[in-house]
């Protein structure tokens, strides 16, 4: 049943992405009124084909990898002189090297913008149906002998990191992948960072030679900056249980609890901390509300745990998003990795990241089939994920990807003319020979991972 599982979650995710990119070339090459001849998914033997009324053939083909969009050209006509038997006059018109070049380029474009739409919708959907948790990533324990300080500012237990080098981090995510596009740096990394119990904020500078050097360093980047970090909640109110002590109490869903009593308040876990310790007490709130300070009293409820009194307030935390602020998170989140997939990409090139980093179809299946039975959104996280690897690979300039292509197609402009039918026979094959050793490649390290 198990294996059945990851072979059914790695056909659905490989479907899916191949069909949206394959469908963002068809579709604009219909609008572009280029003859499609074939749609299909997967490479190899057709088993199954259906006609629909433009004469385009939409097929499923039997090796599982990958799909393409035959479009009908000049050249194939050249080369193929029987093709012309089997296609009407206007057909044999509408051919794709007869589109303008900026046709010819949106044609290009369309399969990796597809992937990117994909992705944005996939984490649209996700956000706007997940709370916001509001994580603040926060030093748990310096290591003050592994860190190298360029000021006289240094970490303290409880400091909240804002920014490394200028960019925004919130959760374990975006520290990582933040932290990663320095691997192999020598030089100085910025941290903003606001002080525990206060609202000052610090620069803290420290040093860096040859970051991150190695695949097992960068598995947990954060280990190698000399402090260890916790994540917590921010505490802003999110639900409030009809009935219950923060409902008696006027307390709303977004509410920021400053203090309790005597007592600053940090972190949702502050909150939960001192009510669990509190039952049937009336404590102070100081609560912020629209730019506004309130004073709330709060009866603090009970309920018996472990033969004991435990407080509770009636509430939940992480705050609901708009259609419009899940949107939004969405499309940053798309550009945001898309931006550092490029940059890791660079990285293994230069020898700064290891290759063991690349999967193959071996290791997209594991992971599918991990993430299909951690549940739904785990598993569209990751088919996001791979959408935007699919994209910005396939805008790479390597003959036989999209972005190769795009290249030839922009060479032709620059010259006025085509390369030579030699030059860009030579040139895709190349491609072809690249792609296939990286294929083999990734499937190397998928095999080694289980050895």
């Amino acid at each position: 049943m198990t294996y059945l599982i990851y072979i059914l979650a790695f056909a659905v995710l490989l479907g899916v992405l191949v069909t949206i990119h394959e469908f963002g070339h068809f579709i604009v090459a219909r609008m572009c009124n280029v003859y499609v001849q074939r749609f299909s998914i997967g490479m190899g033997p057709v088993f199954y084909k259906k006609y629909d009324k433009h004469g385009t053939e939409f097929a499923l083909s039997a090796i599982p990898l990958g799909g393409y969009v035959s479009m009908i050209t000049n050249k194939l006509i050249e080369l193929e002189p029987d093709i012309k038997n089997q296609l009407s006059e206007d057909q044999l018109k509408m051919t794709f090297d007869s589109r303008p070049k900026w046709q010819r380029a949106c044609i290009m474009v369309a399969g990796p913008l597809a992937n990117f739409l994909l992705s944005i919708f996939i984490f649209t959907t996700i956000f706007l149906n997940t709370p916001d948790p509001q994580t603040l990533v926060v030093v748990n324990e310096v290591r003050k002998e592994s860190i190298n300080y360029s000021n006289q500012v240094f970490f303290k237990p409880g400091d909240q990191i804002i920014e490394i080098n200028d960019v925004r981090v919130s959760d374990a995510k975006d520290i990582s992948l933040e932290l990663l596009t320095y691997a192999g740096y020598s030089g100085v990394l910025n941290f903003k960072v606001k002080r525990l119990n206060t609202n000052e904020f610090e620069n803290i500078s420290i040093y860096v030679s040859d970051f991150l050097p190695t695949s097992e360093s960068q598995e947990n980047p954060s280990d190698h900056i000399g402090i260890d970090l916790r994540y917590e909640m921010q505490p802003i109110i999110g639900n409030v249980i009809p009935g219950g002590a923060a409902d008696k109490a006027n307390i709303v869903a977004n509410d920021l609890i400053l203090k309790i009593d005597e007592s600053n308040i940090n972190f949702a876990s502050d909150i939960r901390s001192i009510v669990s310790l509190n039952p049937n007490k009336t404590m102070i709130f100081y609560v912020q509300r629209d730019g506004q300070n309130l004073s709330l009293y709060v009866d603090i409820g009970s309920v018996s745990k472990e033969l004991e009194n435990k407080g509770i307030l009636g509430v939940s935390f992480g705050t609901s998003r708009t259609f419009m602020q899940s949107l939004s998170k969405g499309t940053y989140e798309t550009y945001n990795l898309s931006l550092k997939t490029l940059q890791f990409i660079g990285k293994m090139l230069t020898g700064n990241m290891g290759t063991e980093n690349l999967s193959g179809p071996i290791g997209i299946a594991q992971m599918a089939g991990n993430t299909a039975q951690a549940g739904f959104l785990p598993f569209m996280y990751l088919m996001a994920l791979l959408s935007i690897s699919l994209a910005v690979i396939n805008l790479l300039p390597i003959p036989v990807l999209d972005g190769g292509q795009l290249t030839l197609l922009g060479i032709e402009a620059i010259r006025g003319k085509p390369l030579p039918e030699k030059a860009e026979n030579f040139i895709y094959a190349g491609g072809t020979v690249l792609v296939g050793m990286l294929m083999i490649f990734a499937i190397f390290n998928d095999v080694a991972r289980f050895l």
